[in-house]
């Protein structure tokens, strides 16, 4: 058998492949969606629910994936991950309801918390040099911006030629290769001292994450000031503070809340949610207003957004060259500066506004959306110890999926609540272009924020005090 630990290189295609299926399945159904509410006769809420089922289970289960991968093995459970999101998007592709389909999604989601940050913690101990690191990383965030950008060419492509069902398909046979390859050339590995696991605050997480997009999404049908949707936000209150006030009683929480002592690594959590929540609604927007504003089939919605794809995949590479060569400040300012640029060129889109300013507009978020996904991964991994980069970029990672659903819940909420107002559709994508347009400037000051002095001077506290913490724990038991 050839010897796993010789081909670090295949390591990172295996874990790249994996990413890919996960990251792409998030964007690939929003071209479908149209499909899916002819077919299977949905409402807005509804269509919110396909792609938020995932994005909620998926980032309420990825700090627990990778403790447990830390315990029972990350080939193990990085294998576990890929069985279950291959049996699942075969669920999916023949669920006959709305509802089968989401509860098909919720599981593929669970498969899919097993893949992103287990496959981080099996890069991080593969490259062990600093500068390979770097590079593996780097590597790792462009096929973030590749797949989230060829998703809507591939699913337009799919569902026009042979239905929506087919998105679901592609899955399958990639699930299964990426299977056999981790079996092959994957190395098992555990940590020296893995993290206890704290259901309680697994709970007080899924509850508080469940509550406030349930009642984003289905307030406008409600009524926002309906008994329900009032306790659903006073509940999402009162979890969050129970989930502060709780974790830090733990020796081994499940949110380590010390990491955001730093001032990068809190910031780079909230630029993951601030871009991908821009991104996803984006997404989850553009694809209804092409084809049901527009009139555009499937496959023609998707051509339109090549050009954004494209961007994506040519800027992706580049931002990993810019955060080695000086840093990430360069990267955020400029990916924050796409996003804003590309919300303000569609913030009067209508429909009758030229489509080449359209593909404008998508060039330019597609350059911003992909310098922005390694400075992320970077920056929440980079200056911690070693033995916590698995535990840090799970918390990046689910700071990606909370911003995707949440974009999709506000998204979707607006285009609710403007159903019959004047402008309809294009007027809901003007108050979120206008969201968009200020996450975008967020994003630029959150880059100046953390690379000042004060923000290294954070990480570097943050960084000792972790590590003191660890060796003090070790020490105990010992």
């Amino acid at each position: 058998m050839i010897t796993r630990n010789a081909r670090p290189g295949l390591v990172l295609a295996i874990c790249c492949l994996s990413l890919l299926l996960v990251s792409m399945d998030v964007t690939i159904v929003n071209v479908a969606l149209p499909a899916i509410r002819r077919d299977l006769r949905a409402t807005t809420a509804g269509l919110q629910w396909v792609i938020d089922a995932y994005t909620l289970v998926l980032a309420s289960l990825l700090m627990l994936a990778g403790s447990l991968a830390d315990r029972f093995g990350r080939r193990r459970v990085f294998q576990l991950g890929l069985a279950l999101f291959t049996l699942a998007s075969a669920s999916c592709s023949l669920a006959p309801t709305l509802g089968v389909l989401i509860a098909c999604r919720m599981l593929q989601a669970v498969g899919a918390s097993m893949l992103n940050p287990v496959a981080m913690s099996i890069i991080t101990n593969v490259f062990i040099e600093p500068k390979a690191r770097a590079r593996a990383i780097g590597t790792w965030g462009a096929v973030v911006g590749v797949s989230m950008g060829l998703g809507p060419l591939i699913g337009g492509a799919l569902t026009q030629a042979v239905g929506w069902r087919s998105i679901f398909w592609v899955n399958v046979p990639v699930g299964v290769v990426a299977l056999v390859l981790a079996q092959m050339f994957v190395p098992e590995s555990k940590a020296p001292r893995p993290r206890r696991a704290d259901p309680l605050g697994q709970l007080l997480m899924l509850g508080a994450l469940a509550a406030v997009t349930y009642a984003v999404i289905e307030g406008p049908t409600l009524g926002w000031g309906s008994p329900f949707i009032v306790g659903l936000f006073a509940g999402t209150v009162a979890l969050v503070a129970a989930l502060l006030a709780y974790e830090p009683r733990l020796e081994e929480p499940l949110l380590e809340l010390r990491f955001f002592r730093s001032v990068p690594f809190s910031s780079a959590a909230l630029v993951a949610v601030l871009a991908f929540g821009a991104f996803s609604g984006f997404l989850f927007l553009n694809a209804l207003y092409l084809q049901e504003v527009r009139g555009l089939p499937a496959f023609t919605t998707g051509l339109y957004t090549l050009p954004l794809a494209l961007a994506t995949v040519v800027c992706s590479p580049i931002s990993g060259w810019l955060i080695g060569r000086s840093g990430t400040r360069t990267p955020l300012f400029l990916a924050g500066g796409g996003i804003a640029l590309s919300a303000l060129l569609l913030a009067s889109l209508d429909a009758r506004t030229p489509l080449s300013l359209v593909v404008l507009a998508y060039v330019v978020f597609g350059i911003g959306f992909g310098l922005v996904n390694a400075p992320i991964t970077n920056t929440a991994v980079s200056g911690m110890p070693r033995a916590r980069a698995g535990l840090a970029a799970a918390i990046a990672s689910t700071s990606r999926q909370v911003g995707a659903s949440l974009g999709v819940a506000i998204g979707g909420t607006i285009a609710q609540g403007r159903h019959g107002a004047a402008g309809g559709l294009t007027g809901a994508m003007h108050v979120f272009f206008a969201l968009a347009a200020g996450a975008g400037l967020c994003i630029v000051a959150l880059g100046a924020l953390s690379n000042s002095a004060w923000g290294r001077e954070t990480l570097q506290r943050t960084a000792k005090l972790i590590e003191d913490g660890d060796r003090a724990a070790s020490g105990a038991v010992r």
